[in-house]
């Protein structure tokens, strides 16, 4: 015997928790545009984090697995107008990365609320640069090295290096973020730590043209080196951030930028569901014709 006194137990929070689990009272349903999505399990933490929210909202959290190759523009756009959010995660390489990008184009053009991580927040940088800022060849140097805007590069210690092996910037690292941003409002604290796994970062060279067509950098280094967290202010929840936020989600702490990005979904679905001036007015003036 150990002999080791624990004390009562208190299961108060896991039951109420288990109680708006097992009894939503709303739905939300978010389109997940990632390029490994015939492998669920690949997003199985972005799925169990967006859950955690689901739970906060005591919401039920319909994830709905897209195939970011298939994605082809305009045609993007009616398939995802029925989504109540979309999220772009994380990911390596080129293939679906010109589908992520309409993805996106789509959901800041047609205020969709929008959630980017890690790759999701580069791609996020890209689409803006292209279509909001006019540099038509913007890109990753990770997709074409020879791109004349180089909107995301390899991480600057990188420089000179082309073994991949151990090369990435792991780990937490701190983050302060700008008043009066999506991320401040979520976290309610000035800085942050969170866990890291890339190996390309935002280039600075483009800041204040980003910054000049709308762009916010909301998320910073303490020592301004680094860009955590990108947003457009003018949009009802568009943000992208460097890190994994969803390696700190738990089912009693869901991650609060998970939790506001959901709040937002849930938000733009009641918008929709508002009847439009001409769905009040039409019985009206059928009536007046019929008289």
């Amino acid at each position: 015997m150990l002999n080791v006194h624990t004390g009562p137990r208190d299961v108060t929070r896991w039951t109420q928790m288990l109680q708006r689990m097992n009894h939503p009272v709303r739905e939300v349903t978010i389109g997940l545009v990632g390029k490994y999505v015939e492998y669920e399990d690949s997003y199985k933490s972005l799925k169990e984090a967006l859950l955690h929210a689901g739970i906060a909202h005591q919401a039920r959290v319909n994830i709905e697995w897209i195939e970011s190759e298939r994605m082809v523009w305009p045609d993007c756009r009616n398939q995802l107008e029925r989504f109540d959010g979309i999220l772009v995660p994380g990911g390596f390489g080129k293939r679906g990365i010109e589908g992520m990008l309409h993805a996106i184009r789509c959901a800041r053009e047609d205020r969709i609320p929008y959630f980017g991580i890690c790759l999701g927040m580069q791609t996020m940088v890209i689409e803006f640069a292209r279509n909001a800022c006019g540099l038509a060849d913007a890109d990753s140097t990770e997709f074409n090295p020879g791109t004349p805007h180089r909107v995301i590069y390899k991480l600057r210690e990188l420089k000179g290096v082309d073994e991949l092996g151990g090369t990435m910037r792991l780990g937490a690292y701190p983050c302060r973020l700008a008043e009066n941003s999506l991320a401040r409002e979520a976290y309610g604290v000035s800085e942050i730590s969170e866990r890291h796994r890339h190996r390309y970062e935002f280039n600075r060279e483009f800041q204040d043209t980003l910054t000049a067509h709308g762009l916010r950098l909301t998320g910073q280094t303490p020592d301004g080196v680094y860009v955590e967290i990108c947003e457009v202010p003018d949009h009802p929840w568009f943000l992208g951030c460097q890190f994994h936020p969803e390696f700190k989600s738990k089912p009693l702490e869901p991650h609060p930028l998970f939790t506001a990005f959901l709040g937002a979904a849930l938000a733009h679905k009641e918008e929709k569901s508002k009847p439009t001036v001409e769905e009040i007015t039409t019985p009206f003036r059928e009536y007046s014709h019929a008289q």
